[in-house]
């Protein structure tokens, strides 16, 4: 199973998931472990999921239309829109927490995974 490893806010948190995961369909039915994955529209149209990917980038498929119209030059720097990812390997991803200014004008403002229950 793949080994998501996730950077954010200066915590890492890891956990293994099934075959053919979106981290943005776990988190919006709560059953993302790590706490305050962002995102917004899980449709590639916002980027408010926008991760850099910091290792396992060679298993990606190539980025799709939406990544590169949402993310342009970012793409180069290693971004990639976590909605648009389905995970079959280990990944490591970095989120950067949204500048307050965006987060302000986001229309359903940013959703964040709780953390799981103990």
């Amino acid at each position: 199973m793949p080994v998501v490893t996730l950077h954010k806010n200066g915590q890492i948190y890891r956990d293994e998931v099934q075959p053919k995961t979106n981290l943005v369909v776990r988190a919006g039915i709560r059953q993302f472990p790590y706490p305050h994955l962002q995102y917004e529209c899980g449709m590639g149209k916002c980027a408010k999921c926008a991760c850099k990917v910091l290792r396992g980038a060679e298993h990606l498929p190539p980025p799709n239309w939406k990544e590169k119209k949402q993310l342009g030059a970012r793409l180069e720097e290693g971004y990639r829109l976590a909605c648009q990812l389905w995970l079959e390997h280990d990944i490591e991803l970095q989120q950067e927490p949204l500048p307050a200014a965006i987060a302000a004008v986001a229309p359903r403002g940013v959703h964040s995974a709780p953390p799981p229950s103990a």
